[in-house]
């Protein structure tokens, strides 16, 4: 329960109490989204998004006055750090270590809008998932979940089942769940998403491309099969993102790719109705034995 006082508020979560600055400041002004509302939204998102930050390297992007206004990554803890919240250090950088809801609550007072996970697990060197990034050149693109619904194709050919999500931004991000227990590198997977996009362009030349300039792209669809590695991120599952509609980077049913959902019908305002209804759709789907698919393109 948040007390008013002096443009300030506290709140206790799981005994922690936290201090909460401009509680009513707008962060998404034509949305009517102030940060007290924000943190409530991140309350709700917690038991999903904490599942794909928990004991990973996160970097926040940071937007103290409103999504629309100056903004900055946050990779190092910012200080003071609180007694509750954890670190983990790679490569000199001392990482929040996202795995409390107070942590999240701290997170969102100090208005980091954007949750970026590493691949990679707190002191680990393998994936925990498989992503291709769908990246459009232009926004809007009105072809980008047909672009998704083509990789998904392709993957569904090869025998990989995966979980198509919105970025939250303009993108499509296709999620494979792996079976870990097949101990898979980054180079490994790496290989097959290079062998998707290489399909994919050959195929459907007039719609990706994966030229990584984005000068040089001119229209087309990007497939970024490079940005799943070790010490990268991506938009985190459920993680908001600073755009104009408050957007939710959100897992779909196929079905709702087919009928070209909107991405922006997913955010803020509508995903804790849509978590009530479908759940988390990637935690529902199984994890991919890849070893034929590495065994064909070898």
């Amino acid at each position: 329960m948040a007390v008013a006082a002096n443009n300030k508020a506290t709140v206790v979560v799981e005994g922690h109490e936290i201090t909460i600055s401009n509680p009513n400041k707008l962060l998404w002004p034509e949305m009517g989204i102030s940060k007290i509302m924000y943190l409530e939204k991140l309350l709700m998102l917690a038991p999903y998004l904490l599942t794909y930050c928990k004991d990973r390297y996160l970097t926040t992007i940071r937007f103290p006055n409103g999504y629309a206004h100056k903004s900055f990554y946050q990779k190092n803890a910012p200080e003071p750090i609180p007694p509750f919240v954890k670190t983990a250090m790679l490569e000199g950088i001392n990482y929040v270590h996202l795995d409390s809801v107070p942590t999240l609550l701290w997170l969102g007072n100090l208005a980091c809008l954007e949750f970026h996970p590493s691949f990679h697990r707190i002191g680990g060197q393998l994936p925990e998932e498989w992503l291709i990034d769908i990246d459009p050149s232009v926004d809007p693109e009105p072809r980008i979940m047909e672009a998704a619904e083509l990789i998904g194709e392709a993957l569904d050919r090869m025998n990989i089942r995966s979980v198509p999500k919105t970025s939250g931004a303009t993108g499509v991000q296709i999620y494979v769940p792996i079976d870990r227990g097949r101990g898979y590198t980054f180079e490994q997977l790496r290989k097959i998403g290079h062998f998707v996009a290489q399909y994919s362009v050959q195929k459907h030349p007039r719609l990706f491309t994966v030229e990584r300039l984005k000068k040089d792209r001119g229209s087309l669809i990007y497939i970024d099969y490079l940005q799943h590695w070790h010490g990268k991120t991506l938009s985190a599952p459920y993680t908001p993102r600073a755009r104009k509609e408050a957007s939710v980077s959100t897992p779909l049913r196929w079905d709702e790719v087919a009928r070209r959902c909107d991405p922006r019908e997913f955010n803020l305002l509508t995903i804790g109705s849509r978590l009530a209804e479908t759940g988390d759709l990637i935690r529902q789907a199984a994890p991919q034995n890849l070893d034929h698919v590495l065994s064909f393109i070898k």
